[in-house]
C-alpha cells in the first residue's frame, strides 16, 4: 500500500489530504491528532492559495534567501505532518468496538506522514548536494547522487523517522518536479543522477561544441570517439574509455564520426532537442510537457530505406540507414504523443512500430510556427538521408 501511495501524482495526493481532513472520521480523532507542519518546511503562500488546475502541479521551487538556497512548497498538503498520541491510540485500536473507518483514516495519516517526511528529507539532501547546479542550471554542474547513496545517507539521520530505502525513494521522486531559480522546471529525479547520466551530459556537451568548432573552422571533420574521450579527460577531468563514449553517443542518438560527416545537416537542424526517452505513459506524464513543439519518433533498429518517389528526394542521392520513424509537430506534445501511443493517430504503420515497446522519442518546445519548423525538419531530413521517415505518409 505504501508503494502505491508514494507514487500518487501530486494532484491526487493533495486531494486525498483535503478529503481526509474534511471527513467526519478525522474530526472524531481531534483528541488524539494534532495537525502540524514539517519542521523547517515553508509554503509559497501565493501558490498555496491559487487553483491552477489546468497545469501539472509542481512540488515547489528553489529560491535564494539571504545568499542561501531554500525550498518553498506549493501546497500546504505537501508539508503536512500529524502528531499522533500513539500511547492512547494503541489502547483504543485493539478494541472490537473501535470504528473501522476511523482506523482507516489513521492509516492514511501515517502514510501522509511517511511520504511528506521522506520528501522533505530528499529536498534537503538535494539542496546541500547540488547547490552549484541549482544556482547555474548547467547540467555539467550536476554531481553523481544515486538513490542508493541518498538512502545510505538518510539512514544515518537520527531525526528521520521513516525508512528511506532506494525503492521508496525511486517511487517517490518518479513523478515529482521542481522549479529552479532560473524558472526552469525539471523532474526531481534529474537531481539524483547516476554517474552514467553525468557522463552523458559531458559527452553531449562536447558533441554540441563540435558543431560550433566546425562552423568556426577549428575542426575540419567530426571528432572520433577516442578524441572525445581525450577532450573529456584533459579539459574536464572525466575519464571515459572510447567504448564508453560510443555507448553514450548511441544512447544520445548521435551517429559515429563517419556518419556525422554525411548527416551534419539533419544534426544541425535538431540542435536543442531533448535526450531520447522511451515512448511510454510514464515518460509522457513526467518528461513530455503539454506544450507546443516538434518531435521525432525512433526505433531501436536501423532502417534501410527503399528508393522513394517523394518529391523531396534528389535523383541519384545516396540513401543511408537511420532509425527515424516519424517527424511531427503539435500544439500539445503530450496529447499528440499519447495519441500515437494508444494507436489513435490513424497511422497504422507507426503504431505497429510503437506497439512492440522499442520506440523512443525526443522533442523541442516551440512557442509558435511549429508546423513551419516541422516542414523544415522534414525537408532537411530528406536532403540528408535521401528518403522521408518511414512512417511519414506525406510531406507535412
Amino acid at each position: 500500500m505504501l508503494a502505491r501511495f508514494l507514487e500518487l501524482p501530486l494532484r491526487a495526493f493533495d486531494g486525498l489530504v483535503n478529503q481526509v481532513e474534511f471527513s467526519t472520521e478525522f474530526s472524531a480523532l481531534h483528541s488524539w491528532v494534532t495537525v502540524a507542519q514539517l519542521d523547517g518546511a515553508k509554503v509559497l503562500r501565493e501558490m498555496a492559495d491559487s487553483h491552477l488546475i489546468h497545469r501539472p502541479p509542481i512540488l515547489g521551487e528553489v529560491c535564494e534567501e539571504n545568499g542561501k538556497l531554500a525550498f518553498r512548497y506549493h501546497r500546504d498538503s505537501y508539508t503536512r505532518e500529524y502528531w499522533l498520541d500513539d500511547e492512547e491510540l494503541s489502547c483504543l485500536l485493539p478494541r472490537p468496538d473501535f470504528p473501522r473507518a476511523i482506523a482507516g483514516v489513521l492509516r492514511k495519516l501515517r502514510l501522509i506522514n511517511t511520504r511528506n517526511r521522506l520528501t522533505h528529507a530528499l529536498i534537503q539532501t538535494m539542496l546541500a548536494s547540488q547547490e552549484e547546479y541549482l544556482r547555474s542550471g548547467h547540467s555539467l554542474a550536476l554531481l553523481p547522487l544515486t538513490q542508493a547513496a541518498v538512502s545510505a545517507q538518510l539512514r544515518l539521520d537520527a531525526k528521520l523517522s521513516v525508512v528511506a530505502d532506494p525503492g521508496r525513494i525511486s517511487r517517490l521522486i518518479r513523478g515529482l518536479s521542481i522549479t529552479l531559480p532560473n524558472r526552469r522546471t525539471v523532474p526531481l529525479q534529474v537531481l539524483f543522477p547516476k554517474p552514467r547520466q553525468i557522463h552523458c551530459h559531458f559527452v553531449d556537451h562536447v558533441l554540441k561544441k563540435e558543431k560550433a568548432w566546425m562552423a568556426e573552422g577549428v575542426l575540419q571533420e567530426p571528432l572520433p570517439d577516442e578524441a572525445i574521450a581525450d577532450i573529456l579527460d584533459q579539459k574536464y577531468g572525466v575519464r571515459l574509455s572510447r567504448r564508453t563514449v560510443a555507448y553514450i553517443r548511441h544512447d544520445l542518438a548521435i551517429p559515429d564520426c563517419r556518419s556525422r560527416v554525411q548527416r551534419m545537416n539533419y544534426l544541425a537542424a535538431t540542435t536543442g532537442f531533448s535526450a531520447l526517452a522511451p515512448l511510454t505513459r510514464q515518460v509522457l506524464r513526467t518528461v513530455v510537457p503539454a506544450h507546443s513543439g516538434v518531435y521525432e519518433i525512433r526505433t531501436a533498429i536501423p532502417l534501410y530505406p527503399e528508393p522513394s518517389e517523394d518529391k523531396c528526394i534528389e535523383r541519384g542521392m545516396l540513401q543511408t540507414p537511420h532509425k527515424v520513424l516519424y517527424i511531427g509537430s503539435a500544439s500539445d506534445l503530450r496529447k499528440r504523443l499519447g495519441d500515437h501511443l494508444r494507436g489513435g493517430s490513424d497511422n497504422a504503420l507507426l503504431y505497429r512500430h510503437i506497439a512492440d515497446g522499442s520506440a523512443r522519442v525526443r522533442f523541442r518546445l516551440i512557442r509558435s510556427e511549429w508546423r513551419w519548423v516541422e516542414r523544415e525538419l522534414y525537408r532537411v531530413f530528406c536532403e540528408t538521408f535521401g528518403t522521408p521517415p518511414l512512417c511519414n505518409r506525406m510531406s507535412p
